[in-house]
């Protein structure tokens, strides 16, 4: 793949309110100019997990215009073509996607549902932020790959093993 242009990176995750709005958010940071973050649900919620808003600003992350999308809008045939899709949910990864125009590099990075934690408000704040700092660092991994020195299968198996760490 070429790395003199921008590449769209979409991340799912079933209600697009915490994981794949803050993994949208951090690579539109930390990858700028290189890379441009997308999010959606398959069923999303009416907006963005307060706790993902309140960490990603206290990570120094812009939060403005932030909302909870459908993936159908990244399906549609005047949608932004996506060079990778990646699924940060179990439950997104097990479902039917919709067919992604341009055949984007596909790869599945698990990550814990920080909404689904029980505690205070404090502890609840704490697991955001370990969620947010994996994917940061996932992230991190990710837009430090070599892209034009990688051919199509390689840069899938990277990506994928990504996931993993």
């Amino acid at each position: 793949m070429a790395s003199h242009k921008e590449f769209n990176v979409l991340f799912l995750c079933t209600h697009n309110s915490a994981r794949s709005i803050m993994a949208e958010v951090i690579i539109n940071y930390v990858g700028r100019g290189r890379f441009k973050g997308f999010s959606a649900g398959s069923h999303p919620a009416t907006q963005p997990n307060p706790f993902a808003l309140a960490t990603l600003q206290r990570m120094h992350f812009p939060t403005e215009g932030l909302y909870s999308k459908n993936w159908e809008e990244f399906a549609k045939q005047d949608a932004p073509v996506m060079d990778f899709v990646l699924t940060v949910c179990d439950n997104a990864a097990g479902e039917i996607c919709p067919v992604w125009p341009g055949q984007p590099i596909t790869a599945h990075w698990g990550v814990e549902d920080p909404s689904q934690f029980q505690g205070t408000d404090e502890q609840k704040a704490h697991a955001f932020a370990r969620v947010a700092n994996l994917l940061k660092r996932r992230i991190e991994l990710f837009t430090s790959l070599p892209l034009d020195k990688l051919d199509r299968l390689m840069l899938q198996t990277r990506v994928r093993d990504i996931g993993k760490q």
